[in-house]
């Protein structure tokens, strides 16, 4: 059997009750009384949904009351009946008593009904709430481990642990002092030469601090004009980018309680280092075309390609703008001083490329990372990640030798465990006699023609232009030698 809802209506006139209940018994089960206190008792009874009650009683009137009841019985719909309309009065109703509804006297029996219904509907909607809500508190522990879950894939996918590199590698110290900044919400001003691996650095402190429940932006602001620099950083009104219809919000909006990496920022203007200055010490901004003052709570960090200090010494980067942004600093080596972690490296992004164009590699072999190791690497990262997809689509093996190798790295000596020979624009300008300059420029060629060539030495002489004879005697003088490592020589 159905039971019916609920309803509790109060009056002091006998014959408003007795309306009231005619209209609305058809569809509920209806409890009268004629004042406040025979109401309350009937409360403390009875599983009420919802009150209909008359404003206007002797005693306590009807605001009162159902202030009470809100109290004690906070999921039951209150309305109130009344033939009074004063604001005054309204306002304190559903400010004291959380009136759901006003009833104006005299009322339809329709519109009774239909009050009637919504309140009821209401009223289980809460419950139905109240009962998730109990549910959710039980599995609260299954959901507390999925988020767990969830970060730790977050850390392993974008943490530290991207960062790769070997035992004995130099950058060990730089990611150390990055976890213990990581924890302090402070600004990070991250400096190294482009292509070091600032964004990975940043985005891998993000992760590891207590703002990694949010959301993480990068933004490199070399190259971009100002006007695009501030929409894509502050946001802007509609109307100001063309064919938009609609505001566009800033990565300052984007990353609230997250956190804002900005690349580059020693390429910037008189006027963003102005705009970041506000940003960065008061935490707020006004979007392109608007006059509103908004604010932001993101953490913010900074990549540097050149030593910023240097720059404010020059007068191009205003100094309290970097003593706001460099409160943590920390300096990423380049490619070239981290010889140790070149195989690592190297043989990673090999990896990752080879699943990416589909094609079975086995890896670099001993000889080729020799070479690679000996290049001074100015572009960083992305340099030798495009040297290792070239040597990807040359390659024939499963493993990827050092004839692969772009000409300009053959020239480093593999035998030689320094820095490479000085570059050929380097030599150009270099101080010493013409012989001594042409000498240097001989055995870089000669060099790297053999290793091409995997030490065929026929097919050396043949491309240079020299005997059998001229080649070896060449060799001899300038002490090149075939890496003991490589014994697939195919002289004639």
């Amino acid at each position: 059997m159905t039971h019916l809802p609920t309803l509790l209506l109060v009056d002091d006139e006998e014959h408003s009750l007795a309306a009231m209940r005619m209209a609305l018994e058809d569809d509920f089960d209806c409890l009268t009384a004629l004042n406040a206190d025979e109401a309350m008792r009937l409360m403390e009874e009875n599983y009420v949904q919802a009150i209909f009650c008359d404003h206007r009683m002797p005693g306590r009137t009807g605001v009162e009351f159902l202030a009470d009841v809100r109290a004690r019985w906070p999921e039951t719909v209150r309305i109130i009946i009344t033939g009074y309309t004063e604001a005054n009065d309204m306002i304190a109703a559903i400010n004291d008593a959380g009136i759901y509804q006003f009833v104006t006297k005299p009322w339809h029996p329709d519109q009774l009904v239909i009050a009637a219904k919504n309140a009821a509907q209401l009223f289980q909607l809460s419950r139905d709430h109240d009962r998730l809500s109990l549910e959710m508190r039980f599995m609260g522990k299954t959901a507390e481990n999925k988020v767990e879950a969830r970060r730790r894939t977050l850390r392993e996918g974008f943490g530290f642990e991207k960062i790769l590199r070997a035992a004995n590698s130099p950058m060990n110290a730089t990611v150390e002092l990055a976890r213990q900044f990581a924890s302090f919400d402070v600004p990070v001003l991250i400096s190294g030469e482009a292509g070091t691996g600032k964004d990975a650095m940043a985005r891998a402190m993000h992760y590891a601090s207590l703002r990694s429940e949010h959301s993480f932006y990068e933004l490199n602001c070399a190259g971009l004009p100002d006007d695009l620099l501030k929409i894509e950083l502050l946001g802007a009104k509609k109307g100001v980018i063309p064919g938009t219809r609609n505001n566009k919000i800033g990565l300052l909006q984007k990353a609230s309680r997250g956190t804002v990496f900005l690349n580059g920022i020693d390429t910037l203007s008189p006027q963003m280092q102005l705009t970041l200055l506000r940003v960065a010490t008061e935490g707020s901004f006004e979007p392109v075309g608007g006059s509103e003052t908004l604010t932001t709570n993101v953490r913010l960090m900074t990549g540097s390609h050149s030593d910023l200090a240097a720059v404010v010494a020059a007068g191009d980067f205003r100094q309290d703008l970097y003593y706001a942004l460099a409160t943590t600093e920390l300096t990423l080596h380049p490619l070239h001083a981290r010889v140790e972690d070149l195989a690592i490296l190297a043989n990673h992004r090999l990896s990752a490329l080879a699943e990416e164009h589909s094609k079975p590699i086995e890896g670099l072999t001993d000889l080729a990372l020799e070479f690679l190791g000996n290049y001074d690497w100015p572009g960083n990262l992305p340099e030798l990640s495009n040297e290792l997809t070239r040597m990807l689509i040359r390659s024939k093996d499963a493993r990827l030798g050092p004839e692969l190798i772009s000409r300009h790295i053959l020239q480093a000596d593999p035998s030689v465990s320094a820095r490479p020979d000085p570059a050929a624009a380097d030599v150009m300008a270099a101080e010493g006699t013409l012989k001594d300059r042409i000498e240097v420029m001989e055995a870089r060629i000669l060099r790297e023609t053999l290793t091409r060539l995997k030490w065929n030495k026929s097919r050396a002489a043949e491309e240079l232009g020299l005997s059998r004879v001229g080649l070896r005697s060449k060799l001899d003088r300038y002490g090149v030698e075939q890496p003991s490592k490589q014994n697939n020589s195919q002289e004639e």
